[in-house]
């Protein structure tokens, strides 16, 4: 009896044969090979169990899970939102790609770099236009950044006489929880709370923003959204090439993510300072390098973090 793909089982049948394997004579079939009882035959309950369950809270909806979902037949879960972030670059030497340039002035890159992580980790992105080492302006935008889940600056949280953003904040009443951690590149990273918005100020160098966000601000998007494990995930690797150690800080080193017989190796990229974005822009890792006083021979085991 013929049977289509997904089709009920006939009764009285226990087996199927693909009919790539039946050559047929008329109202004859001819059989090649043996057939064993349950060929190709999905039982029912066979994927998974009545009371299983099928996305455990916390969980990621992925495609897969979704598709999981479906199958068994269930309408709806209920989710947490997406966390609204706004995204603010300051500096007076910033201008927008495309521009052109005068002395003393940069392309604004810091803007772009933190909305494409924060829209990756799942987070609901406005982008503030830049503004300069202006107190009224950058207030001004504060203002509007504060009405988010969570705001993420870059520039003006170190100690020099245009560094107005943390100031401009605790007037803003931000209270702020720490700024500066041992961590390179990324030193003078701050973190504050005005009732329930997270405010994190990222360092101007691109580099430094781009690895600062995925140390602290990308675990708390992921927690914002009830991610069972939402901290950075490091897994475990061997170093290619002998690295020195920051006696101070730990340091996060661009490199490069391959393979070998005994598992992953890390090369670092050539470049490492702060401001050289176009040089990272070709890691897939960030390789942990402890502090110490020492040198990391080649071939020592290291933490080392994905970058997706």
């Amino acid at each position: 009896m013929g049977i289509a793909t997904g089709g009920v089982v006939p009764e009285g049948a226990d087996a199927v044969i693909p009919i790539e394997y039946v050559a047929e004579h008329g109202n004859e079939v001819e059989i090649g090979g043996d057939v064993k009882s349950g060929a190709h035959v999905r039982p029912r309950g066979g994927d998974i169990d009545a009371g299983e369950v099928v996305a455990e809270a916390g969980s990621v909806l992925t495609p897969a899970r979704l598709g999981a979902l479906a199958a068994a037949g269930i309408p709806e879960v209920r989710c947490t939102r997406r966390p609204g972030a706004s995204v603010l670059a300051t500096g007076t030497e910033l201008r927008r790609p495309g521009e052109k340039l005068a002395a003393g002035e940069i392309y604004e890159a810091n803007g772009l770099i933190l909305s494409a992580q924060l829209a990756a980790a799942g987070a609901a992105v406005e982008r503030i236009p830049a503004v300069g080492d202006d107190e009224a302006a950058l207030r001004a935008a504060l203002e509007e950044a504060l009405q988010a889940d969570v705001v993420v600056t870059s520039g003006g949280v170190s100690v020099g006489p245009h560094d107005l953003v943390r100031r401009v904040e605790a007037e803003l009443g931000v209270q702020e929880v720490f700024w500066r951690v041992a961590v390179k590149p990324g030193k003078p990273i701050a973190f504050g709370i005005r009732r329930g918005t997270l405010v994190f100020g990222l360092p101007g160098n691109p580099v430094s923003a781009l690895v600062g966000f995925e140390l602290f601000v990308k675990p708390a998007i992921r927690a914002l959204q009830g991610v069972s494990e939402p901290l950075p995930r490091f897994e475990r690797g061997r170093l290619v090439g002998a690295r020195r150690q920051n006696p101070g800080r730990d340091e996060l080193a661009r490199a490069r993510l391959g393979w070998s017989e005994e598992g992953a190796v890390l090369e670092p990229l050539g470049g490492q300072e702060s401001h050289m974005i176009a040089r990272s822009a070709g890691a897939d890792a960030l390789v942990l390098v402890p502090r110490g006083e020492g040198v990391l021979a080649d071939g020592a085991p290291v933490g080392y973090l994905r970058l997706d």
